[in-house]
């Protein structure tokens, strides 16, 4: 399908920062909201949204997604070929003390998306899930065609009712929606609250790290490149109604709605004390480690099954930790000057 304009919520974020330039890159005009809230450090997002600005195609708009009028007013004023809703509460933990901030951004934001792109003619919704659907399961690898009814976090459990959301309006209006379990998403530019970017502020200025579960957490971490790169593909990817669902043995991943659930993962684990292990090589320093038992809401293991992702795209990421963190590394150093 020819994509021309594209929203892209979230845009000053990890992702949707990272989207954007792609998007721009391919020649996509692409309007970016974001409301540049202070969850962490605005500093780093106004960084990213200068870089993006800097691209005549790229249009800002700075609204929160709970705000009905502004939503209206932005679909009403643009004709989106695409949409892509990065923006959401982020944060497994934060949720356990600040739970009303995800019904408004995830849930009551998510449905002016759905209702603009329903009353607009959006050709192709993709929204962000997340890997900690899948909650309290223990099968691996997990698979988008496992049953995901039990969320351990209040952040997963929005993230769920987003999947159940679009499909219901995919069902209803024959919105194609296409919905993605980001994996543990890390490298250049990523959020100052994730592990990768305390660990190294941490171990840099010689301070102690917190390593939860008592460093027994397995992890598929994936590079933000792989992300992009799954993302732009599927883009171009129309979900179709699959013709074999069948109502007494519902596939969780496909429908008999235009809808589809794909995993974006690394597709391999690796052990939390290896991923510290690396960061530890890239630094040239070595952690002080407090080992912590297993926060609230987090789980011990995640993994990736990507046969949906490689079948549909022909892609799988490849990125390895150690040229990932590598990456990372020489980021950080250079845009906190360390």
């Amino acid at each position: 399908m020819e994509i021309r304009k594209v929203l892209v919520t979230g845009a000053a974020g990890f992702i949707g920062y990272h989207l954007s330039k792609r998007l721009l890159a391919e020649g996509c005009a692409v309007v970016g909201l974001d409301n540049l809230n202070d969850y962490y450090d605005p500093t780093l997002k106004e960084a990213r949204l200068s870089q993006l600005l800097a691209c005549k195609s790229y249009t800002a708009v700075r609204a929160d997604l709970e705000d009905r009028q502004a939503m209206e007013a932005l679909f009403a004023s643009h004709h989106f070929d695409v949409v892509v809703n990065l923006a959401a509460q982020a944060g497994v933990r934060y949720s356990l003390q600040n739970p009303h901030s995800y019904v408004q951004a995830n849930l009551v934001g998510f449905i002016n998306i759905l209702e603009g792109c329903r009353h607009t003619g959006v050709g192709h919704l993709l929204f962000a899930s997340s890997s900690s659907v899948y909650g309290a399961n223990t099968r691996m690898p997990f698979s988008v065609h496992h049953n995901v009814d039990h969320p351990v976090s209040l952040y997963a459990a929005t993230k769920k009712a987003n999947e159940l959301m679009a499909h219901t309006y995919s069902h209803l209006f024959r919105l194609p929606c296409t919905g993605l379990r980001f994996f543990t998403v890390y490298g250049p530019w990523g959020r100052p609250d994730m592990a990768l970017s305390l660990f190294t502020r941490a171990i840099l200025a010689g301070e102690p790290i917190q390593v939860f579960n008592h460093g027994k957490m397995k992890r598929d971490f994936t590079y933000i490149d792989d992300i992009i790169e799954g993302v732009a593909r599927l883009m171009r990817v129309l979900p179709t109604a699959n013709p074999a669902w069948n109502g007494d043995n519902p596939d969780p991943a496909t429908s008999n709605a235009p809808y589809r659930i794909y995993n974006i993962g690394n597709n391999r684990q690796v052990e939390l004390m290896r991923y510290i292990e690396v960061l530890e090589k890239c630094l040239g320093k070595t952690a002080d480690k407090v080992f912590l038992p297993l926060q609230q809401g987090d789980v011990p293991e995640s993994f990736a099954d990507v046969s949906d992702l490689s079948r549909t795209i022909d892609f799988v990421p490849q990125t390895t930790v150690e040229e990932g963190i590598a990456s990372f590394a020489s980021w950080y150093r250079s845009y906190y000057q360390v």
